[in-house]
């Protein structure tokens, strides 16, 4: 018997169709099923997507989302199924995944787009928290240990990057560092430029987490999520092009 499941997000489910969305609803509520029939806790990740108008403010754990989309909606559902019929659950929001590997790497995909010269579209206007996934897996481990030393602590947290960012900024950070590992490796070659999009004319797009729950109940300090993509780009350009990573 494990002793936990861990559910992984769907990542950007704002923009994948309905029938992507119905599967993976079904799967977590699979899951859920079987952790209730066998008294194994549940952990499920959870886009902060879900809360597709943002805040002007920092967005507390205590706050439902109340997504418009329909398949947003959807994912609220299977949030409110878990906390109904399994009470050792954790339901955690999480910002846009920083990861090298699997399957919707954002950063990796990026990275590849930059190096084969493409143009990259990034908006100005939509503000976020980048966060590196190997801080999500230590999270999560020593929430799980505390939980099994007798913390009793379930419920709805929130774990993100700190320093939000929008995405054109992100974008740029991420153009800047990589020009100075091709630098360090003598490797010639431009990356793609970062072009500006403006999605929400009247007033900018804030998905801003508040993880205060998750440090005073786990004490776990989120990073700037800037020093994760340091390390990040040298382990993905000493994979890619090898060399020496410092000067």
């Amino acid at each position: 018997m494990p002793d936990a499941v861990i559910f992984p997000p769907l990542l950007c489910p704002a923009s994948v169709d309905y029938a992507e969305m119905m599967a993976h609803v079904e799967h977590v509520e699979a899951a859920l099923d079987a952790c209730h029939a066998h008294g194994v806790p549940l952990v499920w990740f959870v886009s902060d997507q879900v809360f597709d108008a943002g805040s002007d403010m920092p967005i507390e754990e205590s706050v439902l989302p109340s997504p418009r989309d329909e398949g947003l909606q959807r994912l609220l559902e299977t949030g409110n199924r878990i906390r109904s019929k399994l009470a050792e659950h954790f339901i955690v929001r999480t910002g846009p995944l920083m990861a090298l590997e699997g399957r919707g790497a954002w950063l990796a995909e990026i990275l590849e787009s930059m190096v084969d010269g493409k143009p990259l579209r990034a908006a100005e206007d939509e503000i976020i928290c980048p966060t590196p996934v190997q801080a999500v897996a230590r999270a999560t481990i020593g929430m799980l240990a505390q939980q099994f030393s007798g913390a009793n602590a379930w419920g709805a947290y929130h774990l993100a990057g700190v320093e939000p960012v929008s995405l054109f900024t992100f974008h740029g950070v991420v153009r800047h560092q990589l020009e100075i590992q091709l630098s360090r490796r003598h490797v010639d070659l431009t990356p793609g430029e970062i072009q500006p999009l403006h999605h929400h004319h009247d007033h900018p797009l804030r998905r801003v987490l508040n993880c205060r729950q998750m440090l005073e109940t786990f004490g776990v300090h989120q990073k700037p999520w800037r020093l994760a993509l340091d390390a990040m780009l040298e382990q993905w350009c000493q994979t890619r092009f090898g060399g020496e990573g410092s000067l």
